[in-house]
């Protein structure tokens, strides 16, 4: 989204140290699934205006390392406030009752201004694994 951290670089760094990256999609029925995306993947934005590829092999979530998640703001406690649609929280609630972290390791990615004091997670909200702010 255009007021989010830039996520450019991340792919770049990625593609140059042969790693693969992947990029969600919204699917009907509030399905978030994640795509391939290589350096000549063409992109399109969905109805929110985020960039999605067009092509590319499907993966499993339980099968990615990191995601570099979104957040409208964060808190020390690694509580996140996402766009409101509840796509990540969906996506990734087996990730809810674990005790330790296997994967994927979400990380979320903001501007300073974006951290909060306190938020007050809901029951079905997935905690980061750690934040960055810039």
């Amino acid at each position: 989204m255009h007021d989010e951290v830039a996520t450019d670089d991340i792919f770049s760094r990625s593609w140059d140290l042969d790693k693969r990256v992947f990029a969600p999609l919204i699917l009907k029925g509030r399905q978030m699934v994640f795509r391939e995306v290589l350096r000549e993947t063409t992109l399109k934005k969905n109805a929110f205006g985020v960039w999605e590829p067009t092509s590319g092999e499907f993966i499993d979530p339980r099968a990615l390392d990191i995601v570099v998640t979104p957040v409208v703001a964060f808190d020390s406690q690694r509580n996140r406030i996402g766009m409101g649609g509840g796509y990540f929280d969906r996506c990734f609630s087996f990730l809810q009752h674990r005790e330790k972290w296997l994967r994927p390791k979400l990380i979320g990615v903001a501007f300073d201004c974006q951290k909060a004091r306190q938020i007050a997670p809901n029951p079905w909200d997935i905690r980061l694994y750690r934040t960055f702010s810039e």
